[in-house]
């Protein structure tokens, strides 16, 4: 019996991993899981149950964390974000809910509630799972490993479109500040932080269209398989 496929996408915020690994997913005919989407929807609940930042008492998100049902659901417009039954799938994308996420990440005890249900999900019938450390602590023994980034411009660029499509509109400084925020606090982090070693293929998407992204991505997997 084959082992599941599995990609791994790493990368910043806007760098354009879930515009791509969701295509990339439909091409390989496996489940997009998209991670951030995850810690998003427990900084969501955390805010929601009264927790203020700089959360103080990190064992209870991690408690909150593991009382949670949280699913990811294929849908035609991408991903449907179920928390506890209740889609939140436009909740978890507000700027306030990016940075709870940050800082629920940064929590070890949450990363490992969610790594458990992020390896479920992908063992039945693989996914192209994108996040920020997909191919060093969730799967670092997959054999696609792509680290996904573009120029900080670029990205809250990217990002204050995807926020304006979604009718939560925020200026793009406004975007581009809390982006360098993330950035600092993935990339300093104590447990997983924002990073990549010498088996993941590298791809700057500054100027470069998501659909010939995909390609490269596609044409990499398929010759290595």
């Amino acid at each position: 019996m084959n082992a599941p496929l599995i990609v791994a996408i790493d990368g910043p915020s806007g760098a354009g991993k879930s515009t791509v690994a969701r295509a990339l997913a439909a091409r390989l005919g496996v489940p997009y899981i998209d991670t951030g989407a995850m810690y998003r929807a427990v900084g969501l609940a955390a805010a929601e149950r009264g927790i203020k930042l700089p959360i103080a008492n990190p064992a209870e998100v991690a408690r909150i964390a593991e009382s949670l049902s949280i699913e990811i659901v294929p849908a035609p417009e991408g991903n449907r974000v179920l928390l506890n039954g209740r889609d939140v799938s436009s909740e978890i994308r507000r700027p306030e809910v990016a940075l709870y996420a940050s800082a629920v990440s940064a929590i070890p005890e949450v990363r490992r509630v969610l790594v458990r249900q992020q390896r479920r999900m992908a063992a039945a019938r693989g996914g192209v799972l994108e996040g920020r450390d997909i191919g060093t602590v969730v799967f670092p023994e997959s054999l696609h490993k792509f680290f996904l980034t573009a120029s900080p411009a670029v990205r809250a660029r990217r990002r204050a479109l995807e926020l304006a499509q979604r009718g939560t509109p925020q200026p793009y400084e406004a975007v581009l500040r809390e982006m360098e925020r993330r950035d600092a606090a993935d990339g300093s982090r104590a447990d997983s932080p924002l990073t990549f070693d010498e088996r993941y293929v590298p791809i700057d998407s500054t100027d470069r269209p998501a659909d010939e992204v995909v390609e490269e991505i596609e044409r990499r997997i398929r010759g290595a398989i």
